[in-house]
């Protein structure tokens, strides 16, 4: 599988571009800003987009899915307890002293044992909430596409609207530390990391966090 880490916008958040380098069908996993950038990129390996993918509704993650669905005319997929977001995201980037487009509004909602496919590959929904009501991740074949909800030695804010540590806790304890030890997580922001460095030694949510 093609993987492509691209940070994107003021606030560096990852965008993932999946590809299957047989179909060359590709999912776009938070297009946050740049879209021009995103573009460039599967143009470059020659791949068209048949999945846009939120893990969350913050406008650092999704700014881009107006330009990326007009041009590449693929369905926005995220939890339907996000949604609300999508039409607010002028605002709340205004808040921050940024800009982004609203979205549209997404073609399916996506939930809990939901599996998305592209090309030789196929995705399964974990809704992980705890950083937003509709938080989800995205695991596959040895990696996981956590969005906000886990970092490298961090956790995602719980401070915003909708937020909640014990939710954000729960959601990592009980579903992404079951993967297996080895499984590489990509995360909203910053660099990858492995399930089992975070299970052993994350200061949040590890098994020897103090915290909460």
């Amino acid at each position: 599988m093609i993987i492509k880490r691209l940070a994107v916008g003021p606030i560096m958040a990852n965008c993932f571009i999946l590809g299957c380098d047989e179909s060359f069908e590709a999912a776009v996993i938070d297009p946050g800003d740049e879209a021009d950038k995103i573009l460039l990129t599967l143009a470059e390996y020659k791949l068209q987009v048949k999945y846009i993918i939120n893990t969350h509704g913050h406008f650092d993650h999704v700014g881009a899915n107006k330009r990326m669905s007009e041009v590449t005319g693929a369905p926005i997929l995220i939890h339907a307890l996000d949604v609300p977001m999508l039409g607010q995201l002028s605002k709340s980037a205004a808040a921050w002293g940024m800009s982004a487009d609203d979205s549209p509004a997404p073609e399916k909602t996506i939930d809990e044992g939901d599996e998305i496919s592209f090309g030789n590959h196929t995705l399964s929904v974990l809704h992980t909430p705890g950083h937003t009501p509709g938080g989800v991740s995205l695991h596959t074949d040895g990696h996981v596409f956590v969005g906000d909800t886990l970092f490298a030695g961090s956790i995602g804010r719980t401070d915003f609207p909708g937020g909640d540590f014990n939710t954000l806790k729960a959601s990592i304890q009980d579903k992404l530390f079951t993967l297996s030890d080895e499984v590489v997580v990509y995360t909203g922001h910053g660099p990858e990391t492995t399930i089992g460095q975070e299970r052993q030694h994350n200061p949040f949510v590890g098994q020897n966090a103090n915290f909460g």
